[in-house]
């Protein structure tokens, strides 16, 4: 048994023989060594996640481009509070050592939501009829600049991809107080008060839009298989965090307490779409009923 305040300060494994009984592909793209099915499981189902992130932003991409209507469609503060929610979370996870394929998860958001960024600002100028591409290459620049500091806030100066800092069984800020619970650091606390502040802003963004597509009483413009694969990967984002084992000499309710903020972002906010998905079909009935209704003769025909 550790001692007392003892730190997980050790290398950590750096190939297959310090985790002989791993997953041999998972410690060799991950750096985690994933020894039983749970671990494995967590590793597929975070897969799984970034895949329906990927492709949950492209559908939207093509029906911005084919109606043009962009910037009625979605609310800028939808977009502003899941930019502002994804920096958080990534600063967060960077910070509090959350698993790799959250961080990774993180930094592709920031991506997507600065591409969806520049959409929407495109769109607001070509609609105004502005033509002027001064504005536009502006915000090219800053989304460009955007990508490339989320990546080099994972990557750090002259480190490589993989943060061995970051690899799930040498957490280096987590110390052992000898009673079957872990302690958290400073830097600890403040990532996931960050990531909290993260799950505020996720929760916050979906209101605007809810409130958007009311007053507009309709979802025109809007992809429905975008929240529809937002849901399917915050599910198997929190399921992700939920099936990995602890870390040695750290007890269940301390993970669940140090990746709580993650948790209650992807499992929490899924409510919130499932609302929205909700507002697709209600409007979609209300314009089919309005056109029905429009179509019908006012005077009956006389036999």
């Amino acid at each position: 048994m550790a001692d007392q305040h003892t730190h997980w300060n050790s290398d950590p494994p750096s190939n297959f023989s310090d985790c002989p009984n791993g997953s041999r592909w998972i410690m060799t793209v991950f750096s985690e060594c994933a020894v039983d099915g749970r671990d494995v499981s967590s590793v597929y189902l975070g897969l799984i996640s970034i895949l329906c992130f990927f492709f949950a932003s492209f559908p939207q991409y093509y029906k911005s481009c084919k109606t043009g209507n962009m910037d009625k469609a979605l609310s800028i503060w939808f977009l502003l509070g899941w930019l502002a929610g994804d920096t958080c979370n990534l600063v967060g996870a960077f910070l509090s050592h959350q698993l790799p394929l959250q961080t990774y998860t993180a930094i592709y958001y920031v991506i997507a939501d600065l591409v969806m960024l520049v959409l929407y600002i495109y769109f607001k100028y070509r609609n105004l009829g502005l033509t002027s591409s001064r504005g536009i290459n502006s915000v090219c620049g800053f989304v460009l600049f955007g990508s490339l500091a989320a990546i080099s806030l994972h990557r750090g100066v002259g480190r490589p991809l993989v943060d061995y800092e970051v690899r799930i069984h040498s957490r280096m800020l987590l110390s052992y107080d000898g009673s079957g619970s872990t302690s958290f650091s400073n830097q600890d606390i403040i990532g996931m008060a960050i990531g909290s502040v993260s799950s505020i802003l996720y929760l916050g963004s979906r209101l605007p839009q809810i409130v958007t597509n009311f007053r507009r009483k309709s979802t025109e413009g809007l992809a429905l298989s975008l929240f529809c694969l937002v849901i399917l990967g915050n599910l198997f984002y929190g399921l992700s965090i939920l099936l990995k084992n602890p870390d040695n000499g750290q007890s269940e309710s301390d993970y669940i307490l140090h990746h709580l903020p993650w948790i209650v972002g992807s499992l929490g906010v899924m409510s919130l779409d499932v609302f929205i998905i909700c507002q697709f079909f209600t409007f979609s009935k209300i314009a089919q009923e309005s056109d029905t209704s429009e179509r019908d003769p006012l005077l009956p025909k006389s036999s």
